[in-house]
């Protein structure tokens, strides 16, 4: 008789978040090797793999595709080769497995490459859409294959006999309802993390936090010399220098300036943070958006700062993320201006933290500036930042001073 080995989201990795089973990757009777990706779960942030605990053979799935999950809860048995013959493939008192019962493993057309590492993403359009990764260029990190990857991949190879539907970066099922409107539309069942968004921000900005936002302009002519000067160094070490690694620095300063921003509102206390965890806001498209942490960015430099913001960036975009990686915030970046926005107001906070900063979009304007005790006009990049507040623990007098001290670092940042 084998050793049975039990399958289980180990403690700790979803730290306190709700998940759903989404699908499962590999079928009772599959060979698996330790730490082989089983199982994909979506919480309200982020989609995550659980991993094989050992080598083994997969005995039973217990939860079903759709169910809701917790730590410590029995996911899957693996065995032997014994155990395989004797509990499931051989035994007529064999459990049932809770599968659904359309294929959740990789088609057969597909062909993957021997240790290719896949994130849960791309696993998931595989499911759909028959491919030869052998022929995609990955462009992340050692080669791997991204999402984005293999949407331009699939976007311009020849559409298979088989095919019945484009592939998109978000799969919409027509509802098969009347939409409430009374006109021809298609109804698209929101994910889990679009409701928890939706839940969040209508807490944070009705029934929480009384929002005021304060704008400043800020002059980016000095880290547009730095970034000029710098940006091929950074390149030669591996790290994308980026103007939000200015911001999230500026931004660290500014906090250790003025340490009533990096706070959580309490009702009897104003909790001031010692470290200046900063997230920043990361789009996912129709997906809805992440906020990845900066923890004790105070502590980095300019070229630690740029590198986790660019580990982090290629995880939400790659569906890596982690849920430690998003938690401990203690103050959020907004950067809309990268879509061309040049004013957000109010960006509502991220509770419970008490503020949260907003870049508008970089673009040169036409500004007076007294050259010589002569008024002059002159053309300098500039960009609009933005503070909105949790009233209840800051007044004008904090927030301007954030943004007064901001605007400052960013405008006399150094050459060297």
């Amino acid at each position: 008789m084998g050793t049975m080995i039990d399958v289980m989201i180990p403690e700790g990795q979803l730290e306190g978040t709700e998940a759903t089973l989404q699908s499962w990757l590999v079928a009772p009777g599959d060979l698996v090797k330790k730490d082989q990706p089983l199982a994909e779960l979506e919480t309200d942030k982020v989609t995550m793999e659980v991993a094989a605990p050992a080598d083994g053979v997969v005995a039973q799935l217990i939860a079903g595709e759709g169910d809701q999950v917790a730590v410590g809860m029995l996911l899957a048995t693996l065995g032997d080769e014994a155990v395989i013959t004797s509990s499931v493939t051989g035994s007529e008192n064999a459990h049932p497995v809770a599968v659904s019962a359309q294929a959740s493993t990789v088609p057969p057309e597909s062909v993957i490459p021997v240790g290719a590492r896949l994130s849960p993403a791309v696993r998931r359009i595989l499911r759909e859409h028959p491919v030869d990764l052998n022929q995609v260029q990955g462009s992340g990190k050692a080669g791997r294959i991204t999402k984005c990857d293999l949407l331009a991949y699939l976007k311009n190879a020849p559409v298979p006999a088989q095919s019945v539907a484009p592939v998109t970066t978000a799969t919409v099922k027509p509802a098969s309802v009347a939409g409430q409107s009374g006109l021809a539309s298609t109804l698209r069942p929101h994910s889990k993390m679009r409701s928890r968004i939706a839940e969040h921000m209508v807490d944070s900005l009705l029934h929480t936090a009384p929002h005021v936002t304060s704008i400043f302009e800020a002059d980016l002519s000095a880290i547009q010399r730095h970034r000029a000067k710098h940006k091929a160094e950074f390149a030669d070490k591996g790290v994308k220098l980026t103007y939000s690694a200015y911001f999230v620095a500026a931004a660290a300063r500014a906090l250790q300036a003025v340490p009533e921003v990096n706070s959580q509102f309490h009702q009897d206390v104003l909790e001031l943070f010692h470290d200046c965890n900063i997230g920043v806001g990361t789009a996912l498209g129709n997906e809805g958006l992440v906020v990845p942490v900066i923890h004790q960015a105070q502590d980095l430099n300019l070229i630690g700062i740029a590198r986790r913001l660019q580990q982090m960036t290629d995880a939400a975009r790659d569906n890596t993320l982690k849920p430690a990686d998003m938690q401990g915030g203690t103050f959020t970046i907004s950067n809309h201006g990268v879509s061309g926005s040049l004013v957000a107001t109010p960006i509502i906070i991220n509770q419970p933290q008490s503020a949260i900063l907003g870049i508008g979009k970089l673009e040169k304007r036409v500004i007076v500036k007294e050259i010589e005790g002569v008024d002059t006009m002159v053309i300098r990049p500039m960009c609009y930042v933005s503070l909105s507040i949790d009233h209840r623990a800051l007044d004008g007098f904090q927030t301007n001073s954030f943004l007064a001290t901001l605007v400052d670092e960013l405008e006399s940042w150094p050459l060297d």
